[in-house]
């Protein structure tokens, strides 16, 4: 089998199906209040619904770079503050965002071809911004950046 199907695959399961790590990103929010999502029951840690806002952020910012085949700056703020008027169907809304943004990302890894996938985004490897790195690497980690938020979901639901 090619890898980029495989990367798909990995993409999907770690966005909103069976991860073999436990349950998807999506699956940690079903059933989140507005209220729950802005809740802070570890003050210094982020919310649920500022760890939705950033998540699409990254979702975003590696799919332009995929477009682009070029290392671009962050796309929007790196962690979003919750929306002042923070009701159920702004939440609803976020959630909606984040669901499309990885839509998007999905069908721009469609796109590619297995070649594309050692094509080094960036110059020199920072960390922090997620550049020097292979477009390979970039859609693993987002695939990781999912299940590791989905984890921190999990547990902060636990508190509140």
């Amino acid at each position: 089998m090619a890898e980029l199907p495989r990367i798909l695959d990995q993409l999907e399961r770690a966005f909103d199906g069976d991860a073999w790590s436990g349950p998807s990103l999506l699956a940690t929010l079903i059933g989140l209040s507005a209220a729950q999502a802005a809740a802070r029951p570890i003050p210094p840690a982020h919310s649920i619904w500022e760890i939705v806002l950033h998540l699409r952020t990254w979702v975003d910012t590696g799919r332009v770079r995929l477009e682009q085949r070029y290392h671009v700056p962050i796309e929007g703020e790196d962690w979003p503050a919750v929306p002042l008027l923070a009701d159920e169907a702004v939440w609803q809304q976020t959630q909606t965002d984040l669901a499309k943004a990885h839509e998007r990302l999905l069908t721009a890894v469609q796109a590619l071809h297995e070649k594309d996938l050692d094509e080094v985004l960036g110059a020199e490897r920072n960390r922090a911004d997620g550049t020097g790195v292979s477009i390979y690497v970039l859609l693993h980690g987002l695939a990781q950046h999912y299940l590791y938020h989905a984890g921190q979901v999990a547990l902060l639901r636990k508190l509140v």
